[in-house]
């Protein structure tokens, strides 16, 4: 006997160890040897993470896909594995070290290393149990990390290689740094943030002409001491004859170039710029084009570095002024801008301030301001490598869903510039990478090799120390979907499952991770990585607006799986996952699809009881009860239905045909109509709609498997205790095959009592009749068709439309609404059981209110101030509000109009 209730808690862990002790997910199977192979390579999260909603969705998506073809005979891998996420970790050791009063330099950095590992071992990687608790169908005995052994060696290979084939190299270059970490970052580590600021107006002597001057505007006055040139743009003619001309850098006294250049715009502050190159990236450009120095006056925690500043000293002539400059030696950028500030104010240099909220880049972990910073670095020369990932994509070679989500890639690899690789941070892959005393470089797989190298230049042995910095964490993602195969060596794994099939990602890492793993992928293994880029949505909050701490507003996906179960959550966010559309998820959806569940556990539960049970050698195609070769052809179409959303990666259509037909179809009208022949006498038509009803069931379990795993494994263990033994688990079973099963004649006949009920059910809904009033139905001149089915389902008709009867008439009662069922007519006589007056007065004033309503919004949304100012999520909300009405308002005008007529 089954449990009264769907308990998900105790399920989900019996299936998942059920699902352990099956190797249900391994790859490789002795049994799918021959099968072809269909693999997917997880986004590794960070060793640091915790499962989030943006995880939740995009494993979901991923177990969609993996079950689906695994039931299709696939031999799938899900390749799983976390990535050693380099400043996110140290940050987390650091951090604890700090509780401790011990900062990583006085352990030195083998030490650290061993504390990180320690770390790892102990704490790290709970996202991997989270991600079984979702139901995420991976193959966890092939569990990769970056950091593991295997991946080093590649990791090291494409490093070694790609210098040694000239595309790696050691340049000075700006980077974002973040002063507070040390180190380099990448553009999606660099949040931008709105700050209220001032943009200050300083003046610069133009050299040669008293009394003249030139204004420039910056928002960050302390970096002016490394200011090289003043552009302006050519066709400006305030300026025009300055250019070629020099101006003199207040409380500096350097010698500075007027330049044209277009990077200037006549229409922004004064149209004179401050160029800096070795503090701007736009700066830097400018200085390239012009041949310009860089004079660096930072040190690497953002502070001025002056005194023995060769750069800055240089043909510096000395004044008072440059005095007071150089006592700022040491200061912090933030003390330093205030001490600059009040010095240019003194000497009359400072001509106004003005209020200026502008976007100021932070470090997203560190919460700094981040500078642009003149460092040596190690960077990629990625162009090359570029134009083969470009034409992949344009060939048709993998392909993106949406599809416009192909512009954003190319615009990123058109537009490319060199990647820097090094970050200044202990936990990584170490740059193998040597240096004599001589500066000489040695990039070698080892240190044997490196001094080998060394020895061969020197003619003896030379002492080498090691490049402290590693490399970028992306550096080693790039690699994944090969590396994760055991590339370099040529194993099994490696001519089986590369290229992969589907890579599931968010739009935010097309350049860091899907356009690097291409690159990667075509120059080392000569094929792309995968055939095809998923790229799903984001998802908000009910309202629309993105999910964030600070608001207040996210949703905890592990909080949603202990309340409702990871099948409701994964129920959701597969029906919401629409193509190009970000999910409003709301816990109520979440609880909807768990009543969803409990509609199922019910279904089964009365099976159970009404004996349907499973028949050896059922045949779906022998079937003779009209009700049953409908439930059958239904069936079939919903297979199709699901099975073509999934192919095509429109989850939410594969997801809702599942749902509609267990739901309507299945529950409320197969179910529904089979009950006066399960609670019958016995008879040849109750076996057959008790078996049919087993058969369906099974059916329902494979549909839904994908989406809803634990429920429907559950269901397939409970319903295989009875009639023939299961030949495998619920996961290892073939998808549905239910051709030949579509009948077009049952559903025309099921199909109109269907349409019949709900066309009744509506239409008393819409004018008010009270639910207990049993009213009559009059077919009007129905076809012989009609009257016959009227007499083989009249009854159950009656019950369920709660109708007193059903009559037939030539023409409409006198006071009646009419329905058109399926081409003819139907009509409910109201006279004396609605007001009809009333009625269609009601209805008239309700299309009023939803007018002015409607007419509001319109107001709104036709007002260009709002639209500027309001919140996205907010005027998203007021669209729907105005398709809600105008949809309500087409309901009352179709019931004002069936009322008109009576």
């Amino acid at each position: 006997m089954m449990d009264k209730t769907f308990d998900p808690a105790a399920v989900e862990a019996r299936i998942s160890t059920r699902w352990d002790e099956a190797e249900a997910f391994k790859a490789g199977r002795q049994d799918r040897k021959d099968a072809s192979p269909y693999t997917i390579v997880i986004p590794p999260p960070n060793v640091t993470g915790s499962l989030h909603m943006g995880h939740a969705l995009n494993n979901t998506i991923q177990d969609i896909l993996c079950r689906f073809e695994r039931m299709r005979g696939r031999d799938v891998l899900w390749q799983p594995g976390m990535d050693h996420a380099g400043i996110a970790t140290q940050m987390v050791v650091e951090r604890q070290l700090m509780e401790q009063q011990i900062h990583r330099r006085q352990l030195g950095r083998e030490e650290f290393v061993n504390r990180v590992w320690a770390w790892k071992e102990e704490s790290g990687g709970r996202i991997k149990s989270q991600l079984q608790r979702l139901g995420a169908s991976c193959d966890w005995s092939r569990e990769r990390f970056t950091m593991d052994e295997g991946l080093s060696h590649a990791v090291l290979k494409v490093f070694v290689d790609l210098y040694r084939q000239g595309l790696i190299y050691k340049d000075k270059r700006l980077v974002n740094w973040d002063p507070k970490f040390q180190t380099a970052i990448s553009d999606l580590e660099v949040q931008q943030v709105e700050v209220k600021g001032s943009l200050w107006h300083i003046r610069y002597a133009v050299e040669g002409e008293a009394d003249r001057f030139i204004t420039v505007a910056t928002t960050r006055p302390e970096t002016m001491l490394g200011d090289v040139a003043v552009a302006v743009h050519p066709e400006d003619e305030r300026y025009k004859d300055l250019v070629g001309k020099f101006a003199v850098l207040p409380l500096v006294g350097r010698r500075i170039p007027i330049v044209a250049d277009e990077y200037s715009d006549p229409e922004k502050g004064t149209g004179a710029v401050k160029i800096t190159p070795a503090h701007d990236f736009n700066d830097f450009e400018v200085g390239r084009r012009h041949k310009l120095p860089l004079i660096n006056i930072l040190g690497p925690e953002a502070e001025l570095q002056l005194a023995g500043n060769e750069a800055f000293l240089a043909d510096l002539p000395s004044t008072g002024e440059l005095e007071a400059v150089l006592a700022l030696h040491g200061v912090d950028r933030a003390e330093a801008r205030k001490r600059i500030v009040a010095l240019l104010e003194e000497k009359e240099f400072l001509v106004q301030i003005e209020p200026h909220t502008h976007m100021v880049p932070h470090g997203d972990r560190s919460g700094v301001v981040i500078e642009p910073y003149l460092t040596d670095q190690w960077y990629v020369n990625v162009k090359p490598l570029a134009e083969r990932a470009l034409g992949a994509v344009r060939k048709g070679q993998t392909k993106f869903v949406p599809e416009n989500w192909e512009k954003t890639y190319f615009q990123w690899l058109e537009n490319i510039e060199p990647w820097c690789v090094s970050r200044q941070l202990w936990w990584g892959h170490q740059i193998p990478a040597w240096y004599d005393d001589q500066g000489n470089t040695y990039v070698a797989m080892s240190e044997e090799e490196a001094k080998a190298e060394a020895r061969a230049k020197h003619g003896g042995d030379v002492a080498l120390k090691r490049d402290e910095d590693v490399l970028d964490t992306w550096f080693s993602s790039a690699l994944w979907p090969f590396s994760t195969l055991g590339w370099p060596e040529e194993t099994p794994e490696v001519k089986r499952y590369y290229p992969t099939n589907t890579l599931v990602t968010g739009f935010d890492i097309i350049f860091f991770w899907v356009a690097r793993m291409m690159m990667m992928g075509l120059h080392f293994m000569d094929e792309v990585p995968f055939d095809t880029v998923y790229i799903h949505a984001l998802v908000r909050d009910e309202k629309g607006a993105k999910m964030s701490k600070s608001k207040g507003n996210v949703i905890d996906p592990l909080e949603l799986i202990e309340q409702y179960g990871a099948d409701a959550l994964r129920m959701t966010l597969s029906a919401m996952a629409a193509q190009g559309r970000d999910i409003k998820l709301s816990v109520q959806r979440v609880e909807g699809y768990r009543n969803f569940a409990t509609k199922i556990w019910n279904a089964a539960r009365f099976a159970e009881m009404n004996e349907c049970k499973r028949v050896e050698g059922f045949d779906p195609a022998s079937v003779k009860e009209t009700l049953n070769q409908w439930a059958l052809s239904e069936c079939a179409k919903a297979v199709d239905e699901v099975a073509a959303g999934i192919q095509a990666y429109k989850f939410n259509e594969a997801a809702l045909a599942a749902y509609r037909f267990v739901w309507n179809v299945f529950c409320d009208w197969t179910l529904e109509l089979a009950k006066p022949v399960l609670q019958g006498e016995d008879s040849p038509a109750k076996d057959e709609t008790r078996a049919t009803i087993a058969f369906v069931f099974d059916e329902i379990c494979k549909l839904l498997h994908p989406f809803m795993p634990f429920l429907t494994e559950e269901l397939w263990a409970i319903k295989g205790e009875e009639g023939p033994k299961r030949e495998t688990i619920l996961a290892l079973t073939p998808w549905p095959e239910l051709k030949g099963l579509v009948n077009e004649a049952a559903e025309a006949e099921i199909g109109w009592v269907v349409d019949l009920v709900t066309e009744v059910r509506s239409a008393r809904s819409e004018t008010n009749v009270p639910a207990g009033a049993q009213i009559p139905l009059v077919l009007v001149s129905p076809s012989a068709d009609v009257q016959a089915r009227v007499g083989r389902w009249g009854d159950i008709v009656k019950r369920l439309a709660r109708l007193s009867e059903i009559g037939t008439a030539d023409a409409a009662p006198k006071s009646s609404i009419q329905l058109l069922i399926r081409g003819e007519v139907a009509a409910l006589p109201l006279e004396g059981v609605i007001d009809l007056a009333a009625e269609r007065a009601r209805l008239a004033k309700e299309i009023q209110k939803l007018d002015a309503e409607v007419g509001k919004i319109d107001a709104k949304l036709g007002n260009a101030d709002f639209l500027k100012r309001a919140p996205e999520e907010v005027v998203e909300e007021q669209r729907e509000r105005r398709d809600e009405a105008l949809s309500r308002k087409g309901k009352m005008e179709e019931a004002l109009g069936r009322l008109k007529d009576a």
